[in-house]
């Protein structure tokens, strides 16, 4: 077939994909829209949330609790929220971490994967073994990342996952002994394969000089991944120590959030690590899970640019409006990094971090973009209350300031999402194990078909959809 024939038959298959795209318009109305009441006519709990916005109690789980409500005779009522691994306070652990003034991911990663807090010495064992265990495979950056560089780093963490697969002798093993030696060699991995990743994007999509530095296996977790994605190496001691306290936060949020319960459901099948691990990160990647924090920092640079006093309660309330009215933002009508599914008064990640973000602040010069923050945070709510009628508590979560101080030191918002991978490995990890160890049953929930039933239409008898593409 010559070019001229060749691309006679593309336009053809071209404009038969158009044909189709145009079907499905015309018949979505049809096939592929339920009406909403039939949720509430057969009970059907949409999103696993309860009717007051409590959660379906899918399972048990002793990694992570997340408490922002009780229930008092049978009403939802609004409290501070908590945030515990294996039943220790997050809190406690950070103002432990910061009064000895030392890093604390790595004592969360062991605390999280076997339930109990070292002492020192298991602690320093523990630390070296996860920094040996940092290497990528031979040639791994080269085959994996380099030759198919990805614009989008989430992308390129799942793909990353996945190959792995490839290079371990014993993959399908779903022993505990095998689970754990998995979970630390991704726990270690996944902040170097996200920095190749960025600096691959940097070269091939951004133009910039392709810089890649091996990793460091004398310095923590935190401080490793700004020592390889800086040019320079260099780093402050308060940004490593804040990047630290995010990798804490963000290590675990109980077993119902979306990208676990991802791990939930693929470890039930049986299936391997690499491909659990592989779901949560594509889960993760969503803008409605980990890439809020990315939609919050592009909502505030929106509201910089268009509210001209930051100061001026009106101006900036008035701003938050149209967001919710959808004349302005991203036009989905919501306020990025405000509000949560379970917290309500508080969520307890936030203050750790907003109390961080103002010291950061005052040292890089963003006192006004912190106030600004803090501000629209304040008349968030009222801004729901006067726009949507909604008195229920709306309090502002953790992507709210975690985008904010990433910006402050000089991350890319790139890189936003997949920090978030880099500290909720440890909880997806935790999480594995314990479906495999406890659970028999695979995850299988039950839909119901409200389709008609219809009798089987012979071709030839069938009402002509389609033109042909001459016509069309």
């Amino acid at each position: 077939m010559d070019r001229y024939e060749s691309s006679q038959t593309r336009q053809t298959v071209e404009a038969n994909i158009q044909a189709y795209i145009n079907l499905i318009h015309q018949q979505n109305s049809v096939w592929n829209s339920i009406p909403s009441h039939y949720y509430s006519d057969y009970n059907v709990k949409r999103g696993l949330r309860n009717a007051d916005g409590s959660g379906v109690l899918a399972g048990l789980t002793t990694i992570g609790e997340v408490h922002g409500y009780v229930m008092d005779e049978g009403n939802k009522a609004a409290v501070e929220g908590k945030l515990r691994y294996r039943g220790i306070d997050v809190e406690d652990i950070v103002k432990n971490c910061q009064k000895e003034h030392r890093f604390g991911f790595e004592e969360t990663a062991f605390l999280l994967m076997f339930g109990f807090l070292p002492d020192r010495e298991t602690l320093d064992q523990f630390t070296q073994v996860l920094a040996s265990r940092r290497d990528l495979p031979y040639e791994f950056t080269e085959d994996m990342i380099f030759k198919a560089p990805s614009k989008n780093i989430m992308n390129k963490l799942g793909r990353c996952v996945l190959a792995l697969y490839s290079y371990d002798d014993n993959p399908d093993d779903i022993s505990v002994a095998n689970l754990l030696r998995q979970s630390f060699d991704l726990i270690a991995r996944f902040p170097v394969l996200v920095a190749n990743a960025y600096s691959c994007k940097r070269h091939y999509f951004d133009g910039e000089s392709l810089v890649l530095h091996n990793q460091n296996p004398t310095l923590s977790a935190a401080e490793n991944f700004l020592y390889m994605i800086r040019p320079d190496n260099r780093y402050t001691p308060l940004e490593a120590e804040i990047l630290d306290l995010a990798l804490i936060l963000q290590a675990e949020h109980g077993g119902g959030n979306n990208s676990a319960f991802t791990v939930h459901v693929l470890s039930s099948t049986g299936t391997d690590t690499y491909s659990a691990i592989s779901a949560a990160v594509g889960s993760l990647k969503g803008p409605k899970h980990g890439g809020a924090n990315d939609k919050m920092l592009s909502m505030m640079s929106e509201i910089k640019a268009n509210v001209k006093n930051w100061e001026d309660e009106d101006e900036v309330l008035a701003y938050l409006k149209k967001i919710l009215r959808k004349e302005a933002g991203d036009g989905k009508g919501l306020i990025y990094g405000m509000g949560h599914a379970v917290y309500t008064i508080s969520d307890p990640r936030t203050g750790i971090l907003k109390a961080k973000a103002k010291e950061l602040s005052e040292v890089t010069g963003h006192q006004k973009e912190f106030a600004l923050h803090d501000l629209v945070q304040r008349l968030a709510p009222r801004a729901f209350l006067e726009e949507k009628g909604l008195e229920k508590d709306i309090c502002a979560n953790v992507d709210f300031y975690s985008g904010f101080v990433y910006q402050m030191m000089g991350l890319p918002q790139e890189l936003y999402t997949p920090l978030f991978a880099m500290s909720r490995i440890v909880g997806w990890c935790a999480h594995r194990i314990e479906e495999v160890m406890t659970s028999n049953k695979i995850i299988r929930p039950a839909y119901k078909t409200i389709a008609k039933r219809l009798p089987y239409t012979p071709i030839d008898q069938r009402e002509k959809l389609m033109t042909d593409n001459a016509e069309s």
